[in-house]
């Protein structure tokens, strides 16, 4: 996967300096591959909680620990409307069918753009209480599944958008701006 230089519009700096939990790109722990989890303990449970509430106050739908700057190969997949899941080791044993879709990370705020990936996925790992789980995700869920996976080794959704489509947004409306 190419290293993608990306230059963030100076009016866009200021969602990349607030300290919400979330590393920001371009730390280098973004670009680096995650551990294995060898045992599951009281840290690495201390870890997903703050994980999940680091994800839930920024509105995500989904986190790699690496985005708290864990170097662990540990994910929270929550689509709307489900129950988050954790997938501790997380491997995609198969991939079927194809899906372009909307991203946006939370460490390379208000960037967007479109992704192809898989529409089907099968995904093994472990969950929080060291149970082996075999997860079969489609749409929505497969696509963050393998985009938190892809932060696992340092892939950025950056590297595979669609460069035409990738674009910054403000957080609010025009209407919202003049309210301000």
């Amino acid at each position: 996967m190419k290293e993608t230089n990306l230059v963030v519009p100076a009016e866009f700096r200021v969602y990349f300096e607030r300290d919400d939990g979330v590393v920001k790109y371009p730390d280098p722990i973004l670009r680096k591959t995650a551990k294995s989890v060898q045992r599951i303990t009281p840290d690495l449970d201390a870890l997903i909680e703050h994980m999940m509430r680091v994800m839930k106050r920024a509105n995500g739908i989904g986190l790699a620990a690496p985005q708290v700057g864990v170097p662990l190969r540990v994910i929270i997949v929550a689509p709307p409307d489900q129950q988050p899941r954790v997938i501790i080791n997380p491997q995609v044993l198969e991939r079927s069918g194809e899906q372009v879709g909307l991203e946006g990370c939370l460490s390379i705020p208000q960037l967007f753009g479109d992704v192809k990936r898989a529409k089907h996925i099968v995904l093994r790992g472990i969950n929080r209480h060291g149970k082996p789980i075999r997860l079969h995700l489609e749409d929505t869920p497969a696509r963050i599944a393998l985009h938190e996976v892809d932060h696992l080794d340092g892939v950025l959704f950056i590297d595979r958008a669609i460069p035409e489509t990738l674009r910054w947004e403000h957080p609010y409306t025009e209407d919202e701006e003049e309210a301000v």
